[in-house]
C-alpha cells in the first residue's frame, strides 16, 4: 500500500501548545499507512528542525515572512494575503495530498480557500480553543461558517470546543471528539527532583509554583499574582512561583504589579522554554488560571509528572481536573478563591500528593498519546476509505 499523504496547514512551528501537538501528532502516525507534511503560511518556526529530523518534511510560503509584517497598509496587507493564498494553492496542486488538515483560525481560512480552488476535498479542520477570538474577529468567524459546511471533518479537543462548534451549525455526523495525548515518562525520584531544582537555582525546601502559559492577558497571570499576594502570609517559606511562557507584551506591566505586592522575589520569569520536563520534575503544584481555554497539555504533563492542579473551571479544563481527586477547580477572574485553593494544598501535602497520584494514572488511563494518534488515525482512515469505495 502507497502511504497517503497528509498535508497540515499552519502559520508556524513556533513553540506553542497546538504546534507541539501537531509535532507529536505528525512524528507518531504509522508511516506506511501516512505520509504527513507540513506547509507553513508564514515562517518555519522553532520546532521545524525537530521534526524534519524525525522524517517529516516542513515546507514554507515563498509569500510568508513578508505577510507578517503590521505596520504595511491594508491594500498592501490584501495582496500579500492573495499571494500566500496563491502560493498555498501551488503547493496544493504539486503536492496532492489525500487530505488536508488545518489548524488555528486564519490558517483555516487561507488554507480551506486553497484547497478548494484546487479540488481537494478530504479537508479537515481540528478547532483547539474556545470561539471567543471571533467576537473580536467578525469577519474571520463569517469566513469559518462559510466553510464549515466544505469540511469532510471538523474535530474538537473538548466537549466545550464540540459545543460550540456545534453551535456554528456544523452537523452532529461531521465533528469528531479527539482529546490531546502524551506521552508518559516514569515519575521523576527525589535524586532526579533534586537534580532538577539545583540546575533551576531551586532552593530544595521550596514550596514551588509553576505556571506554563504564554503571557497573555487572557491567561490570567495577573489574577495569579493577585491571588499570591493576598496569601504571601499563609504559604510555606521559602516559596517560589516559575512562569514559563513567551512574552507576548504584558510581562512588565506584571512584573511591575508583582512589586507592588510584595512578591517580586518569589517570582521567577523564564521565558520561553523550549523543554519544559524539569520545571514540571521541580515543582510542588501546577497552575492553569486562564480566563478560557480548548483544551490544556500543560495541564495533562502537570498530572503526567504526578503533580496537583489547580485550574480555572472553563473550556476543557473540567473534563481534565478531576475536581477534589486530582486537582482543584476555581472559578475564573476570581483571586480571593484561587488563593485560598492554593492555600489548601500548601497546607496539606499529603493530600496533594494523592491528587498528584490520581492526575498521573488519569493521564495514563484517559489522555495517551497512543488514544490521541490513534483518533486521528481513524478519521483519516474515515476518509480515505469512503472515497476509495
Amino acid at each position: 500500500m502507497t502511504p497517503r499523504r497528509i498535508l497540515y496547514v499552519i502559520d508556524s512551528l513556533k513553540i506553542g501548545g497546538t504546534q507541539r501537538h501537531l509535532v507529536q501528532i505528525a512524528s507518531s502516525l504509522d508511516r506506511r499507512v501516512w505520509q504527513p507534511e507540513i506547509y507553513c503560511l508564514v515562517e518555519r518556526g522553532r520546532m521545524a528542525d525537530a521534526l524534519e529530523a524525525r522524517g517529516v518534511p516542513v515546507r514554507v510560503s515563498r509569500f510568508g515572512a513578508r505577510a507578517r509584517s503590521g505596520r504595511a497598509s491594508i491594500l498592501a496587507r490584501g495582496l500579500r494575503l492573495l499571494a500566500v493564498t496563491g502560493a498555498s494553492m501551488i503547493e496544493m496542486m504539486r503536492r496532492r495530498p489525500a487530505i488536508v488538515h488545518f489548524f488555528l483560525p486564519a490558517n483555516y481560512v487561507v488554507g480551506g480557500i486553497a484547497a478548494l480552488a484546487t479540488g481537494r476535498r478530504n479537508l479537515v479542520m481540528s478547532r483547539r480553543s474556545l470561539n471567543a477570538y471571533q467576537a473580536e474577529r467578525p469577519l474571520l468567524a463569517r469566513l469559518e461558517r462559510l466553510l464549515h459546511p466544505f469540511m469532510a471533518r471538523i474535530s474538537g479537543n473538548s466537549r466545550a470546543v464540540m459545543g460550540e462548534l456545534a453551535a456554528e451549525g456544523v452537523p452532529a455526523e461531521k465533528l469528531r471528539l479527539i482529546y490531546n495525548g502524551i506521552e508518559t515518562a516514569p515519575v521523576a525520584t527525589a535524586a532526579q527532583r533534586a537534580e532538577a531544582r539545583r540546575a533551576l537555582g531551586v532552593p530544595a525546601d521550596a514550596f514551588v509554583m509553576l505556571l506554563v502559559a504564554n503571557i497573555i492577558p487572557y491567561k490570567g497571570h495577573a489574577d495569579l499574582l493577585d491571588a499570591l499576594g493576598a496569601i504571601e502570609g499563609r504559604l510555606p517559606k521559602p516559596w517560589l512561583l516559575l512562569c514559563a511562557g513567551r512574552d507576548d507584551g504584558a510581562g512588565a506591566s506584571l512584573a511591575a504589579r508583582a512589586a507592588r505586592l510584595g512578591i517580586a522575589e518569589n517570582l521567577r520569569w523564564l521565558g520561553l522554554v523550549s523543554d519544559t520536563a524539569p520545571l514540571y520534575v521541580a515543582a510542588d503544584l501546577a497552575l492553569l488560571v486562564s480566563h478560557e481555554e480548548g483544551f490544556s497539555n500543560a495541564i495533562l504533563e502537570a498530572m503526567a509528572a504526578a503533580l496537583p492542579v489547580i485550574a480555572t473551571n472553563v473550556g476543557g479544563n473540567p473534563e481534565a481536573v478531576a475536581d477534589g481527586a486530582t486537582g482543584l477547580l476555581v472559578p475564573p477572574r476570581d483571586p480571593a478563591k484561587l488563593g485560598a485553593a492554593i492555600a489548601s494544598l500548601a497546607g496539606d501535602r499529603g493530600s496533594a500528593a494523592r491528587m498528584g497520584q490520581a492526575g498521573r494514572a488519569r493521564v495514563e488511563a484517559e489522555f495517551s498519546l497512543a488514544a490521541c494518534v490513534g483518533a486521528y488515525d481513524a478519521l483519516y482512515r474515515e476518509l480515505v476509505d469512503a472515497r476509495d469505495t
